[in-house]
């Protein structure tokens, strides 16, 4: 019941977020300067036509007057119509959210493949040459540009080697094996700055909970290092690991603009980028909306895993 309770009381709470989210979306991309019917018609458009389509699209209409509309419509399912594409928004999430979530479950799953032993390792091995290697690398992971190390990989990799091709997604549900071999590079390149961030608060997490009286008196106990360090250390020092990761998780549905780009990649991050760039109104409140809901809900999941990792948190 109190876990019930928990969840009902966290979905409740991530309805004034969301509204926050719309108001400032809304509010920010509709003052921006420039005219989204000019930009699409071009330099020839008449007045005529340009009073025409913003009557069609309702831009006319006061601005508090299109946000009503508009979030009556989003309660409703309707996120409304592109103006540059023809297309509801509704339809090109479809089209590119598969691709966002399919880059950042591979793009994490690297991470956490690379950071989580690294970091159990490094502190393990404190003060050691292990250590060192790890921290060092991990400072390195996070220095490196996502663009630079992407263009690197793909004149190593895929042109000069061939060993993988440059991106371009796959569906993993129509062909498994070539979706894993197109999204390895992007994954790599988002990934290793992910786990650079995971490993160092592993690494820290682990030092800290290692220092903790119960874990030392499981040690007195004379328990073996290993179940001592696994059983007891390990779990314990999860807790953060899983709020970074989930973070970063949350962060990576629409901060992979420029990796997107490099690889061509079909994913919400352009689709956010050209909307803006063409100030597709209806497309960027979409989704934004989206990936703000998205984002809440990972939140929520990290909340969730706390109670299963330590009891003690309700």
């Amino acid at each position: 019941m109190n876990h019930a309770r928990y969840i009902g009381v966290r979905i409740l709470q991530t309805v004034p977020v969301l509204f926050g989210v719309s108001v400032v979306v809304f509010v920010i991309i509709h003052a921006a300067p420039g005219d989204p019917i000019v930009n699409m018609l071009g330099i020839e458009a008449t007045e005529e036509n340009i009073a025409r389509l913003r009557a069609e699209y309702g831009l006319n209409q006061p601005v508090y007057v299109q946000y009503v509309k508009w979030i009556a419509g989003v309660l409703q399912g309707d996120l409304g119509r592109s103006i540059t594409q023809d297309r509801t928004v509704a339809a090109l999430v479809a089209a590119r959210l598969p691709a966002t979530l399919f880059l950042a479950l591979s793009s994490m799953l690297v991470a956490v493949v690379i950071a989580v032993p690294a970091g159990v390792v490094s502190a393990a091995r404190k003060g050691s040459l292990t250590d060192y290697l790890v921290t060092s690398g991990a400072l390195t992971g996070i220095s490196i540009p996502n663009f630079w190390l992407g263009l690197i990989l793909i004149l190593v990799l895929a042109r000069g080697y061939g060993v993988l091709p440059a991106g371009n997604y796959v569906s993993p549900f129509e062909n498994p094996v070539e979706a894993v071999q197109h999204v390895a590079l992007p994954a790599i390149t988002v990934g290793t700055a992910f786990a650079a961030l995971i490993a160092r608060q592993t690494r820290s997490s682990m030092l800290d909970t290692l220092n903790r009286e119960s874990v030392r008196m499981a040690k007195s106990k004379g328990l073996p290092p290993r179940t001592v360090f696994v059983r007891h250390a390990l779990k314990q020092s999860l807790l953060p690991v899983v709020t970074v990761a989930g973070l970063q998780f949350g962060y990576l549905l629409s901060a992979t603009v420029v990796v997107e780009q490099v690889f061509a990649w079909p994913g919400m991050g352009r689709l956010i980028w050209t909307a803006v760039r063409q100030q597709d109104y209806p497309t960027v409140q979409g989704t934004v909306l989206i990936v703000a809901t998205l984002f809440v809900l990972v939140n929520l999941l990290v909340d969730l895993a706390y109670s299963y990792l330590d009891p003690r948190v309700s």
